[in-house]
């Protein structure tokens, strides 16, 4: 009698990588130990049930619950080798995971959680911090608006101000970029205020002082300098017009431009391994004062007064841009056409002419000059209209640069003033000023989490408490796709190699900076297949390429992780 043969396939793809590197993170073990839920909790652990929808998200770029359990159920061999138990699809269904972020809501358990898994990626990746990075951003939906609730309309980053928002605030940690503290926030608040809480939230995370805190304008509020100054702690931001007034910037600049204040010049080094030059710069000091806690503290503050090349001359064509566009339109106001407004009052032509210099940001760099003409014309008879001559007054502008002013504009483009109290012999004005430009670290994250990555918009959930709780899942899930790019990259700077095989239709094309995403996608076409004959069924799973097994080990897995799923059974699947 011939035995029937069954053949079935599962795609197994990135997630053994997922879940090792959540595994080398602790996060189920953590997770288990600080979000405890109810005695009828059944099947997998909590832990074990976020890391496979933390997979899942990261897998498929898909944060929606409703989702998750038909992917367990076609993943269900791979996510039981991978996550250590039996997997029913019902694991993963939506009222489960709802009950999950429940549990992640809780702010002191997250607080505790999230201090708990800092210290140990910090000792199993072996990070020595040394400078952290905090921004905020807006995620904006279609959400109903309650009163104290987390939607609301705000200032939107998103450029949505008719769509209700929440605000994320993120610490990150450079040079790698992972998030080590998040804060969700109603969408109307401030940033200045947030970032007190979320310094005091770094400093119980990591547990270090003399750490360096960049940020924006916002980080250098005289209260939030205080702060970081009084823990012993450093900062660095640039101000904003508010905090330095365009006469205060006219006064630090004044001995340059009388050839008195010698500049540093700052160096980058390019893409072709030359350096260029992108600023140039002095600093001088300031001494400040506030009150904290009732006790005065007094600190000398640094002053970097920086000129950004790009930016100068960036800004520079911008504005002869303007005053061209500012001229033509303001000499077309002469232009006699039909139905063109024709102006008879020096004062209308003014106000208008003004518009126009207000409008294109160029007040002050061009004058103008008005004249007025008086003119006879005849009028022909028409039907009972008799002939006669009438008089016409009209008024018109000239307009023509003022060079001195223009030149006067020039040389204040591209300067910008920064701020701290690191040393000069652990942060000169150059590390300063590179330090600064890395700000887009925060950006990237921001982007990951925002776009295909993590796909957080639009954001599905209603509920205040989840819609904090995935944004806290989230975060960890920044943290994976951080740590993989990092471990990678160091690999390959201290071997002095590049990666290759990542670019589609250029195979040979290598990279030293590889991202997360580029090496997930090298895995999408493994497969495990399960062949029955008989009451025997085997596994069997796509062989590993090299740049596969190359990518595994340059993250120090080993190829187990995938390997152990293709393992004989006794029993058909």
């Amino acid at each position: 009698m011939t035995e029937q043969l069954t053949v079935t396939t599962e795609r197994v793809d990135d997630i053994p990588i997922l879940t090792a590197s959540l595994e080398h993170m602790g996060f189920s073990e953590l997770v288990d130990e600080y979000f405890v839920p109810h005695g009828n909790w059944q099947g997998l652990s909590v832990g074990q049930v976020l890391t496979g929808w933390l997979t899942y998200i990261l897998s498929e770029a898909d944060h929606r619950m409703n989702q998750v359990q038909d992917w367990a159920a076609k993943h269900q061999k791979t996510l039981q080798g991978c996550l250590g138990g039996a997997v029913c699809d019902l694991d993963f269904a939506d009222d489960r995971l709802e009950r999950a972020l429940d549990l992640l809501s809780v702010d002191q358990r997250w607080a505790q959680f999230e201090t708990a898994l800092n210290q140990r990626t910090l000792r199993v990746y072996d990070l020595q911090p040394k400078c952290v990075r905090i921004d905020s951003t807006t995620v904006s939906g279609y959400w109903e608006v309650t009163k104290n609730g987390l939607f609301q309309f705000g200032h939107s980053k998103d450029h949505r101000p008719d769509q209700p928002q929440l605000k994320v605030l993120l610490s990150t940690l450079d040079p790698l970029g992972m998030p080590v503290a998040t804060q969700v926030i109603s969408g109307e608040k401030a940033d200045d205020p947030l970032y007190i809480p979320a310094i005091d939230q770094v400093r119980e995370g990591i547990g270090r002082r003399g750490l360096l805190y960049v940020g924006d304008c916002k980080l250098m509020a005289l209260k939030t300098r205080a702060h970081l100054q009084e823990e012993g702690d450093y900062y660095l931001g640039p101000f904003s017009a508010t905090h330095i007034s365009q006469e205060t910037l006219d006064a630090y600049l004044k001995p340059v431009w009388d050839h008195k204040q010698p500049l540093t010049s700052v160096y980058r080094t390019g893409t072709n391994g030359e350096k260029e030059k992108i600023a140039e710069g002095f600093e001088c000091s300031e001494t400040l004062t506030a009150v904290i806690d009732g006790r005065e503290s007094s600190w000398e503050e640094r002053r970097l007064v920086v000129r950004s090349l790009a930016q100068a001359e960036a800004a520079t064509a911008s504005l002869y841009s303007r005053l061209k566009k500012a001229q033509q339109a303001i000499a077309g106001l002469n232009e006699r056409k039909q139905g063109k407004k024709r102006f008879t009052e020096v004062e209308t032509l003014r106000q208008t002419a003004e518009a126009l210099l207000k409008r294109y940001k160029v007040t002050g760099l061009l004058v103008l000059q008005y004249t007025e003409e008086v003119q006879e014309r005849q009028v022909r008879k028409y039907k009972e209209r008799p002939a006669e001559t009438r008089i016409e007054r009209r008024v018109f502008v000239t307009v023509r640069r003022d060079e001195t002013a223009i030149q006067e504009a020039i040389r204040r483009l591209g300067w910008r003033v920064y701020g701290t109290n690191c040393p000069q012999n652990e942060l000169s004005l150059q590390q300063a000023v590179l330090a600064y430009r890395e700000e887009y670290l925060v950006e990237h994250n921001f982007g990951r989490l925002k776009g295909k990555s993590l796909a957080l918009t639009p954001m599905y959930l209603e509920n205040d408490q989840r819609a904090t709780a995935l944004m806290r899942l989230l975060s960890v899930g920044l943290r994976v796709f951080t740590l993989l790019e990092h471990v990678v990259r160091r690999h390959l700077a201290e071997t002095g190699q590049a990666l290759a095989g990542l670019y589609a239709g250029n195979p040979t094309r290598a990279t030293a900076r590889p991202t997360t995403e580029a090496m997930l996608r090298a895995f999408k076409n493994i497969s495990l297949n399960f062949v029955t004959l008989g009451e025997q069924t085997y596994r069997h799973l796509t062989p590993l390429s090299a740049l596969q097994q190359k990518i595994l080990a340059l993250l120090d897995f080993p190829v187990t992780i995938y390997t152990r799923l293709a393992r004989v059974s006794e029993n058909p699947p």
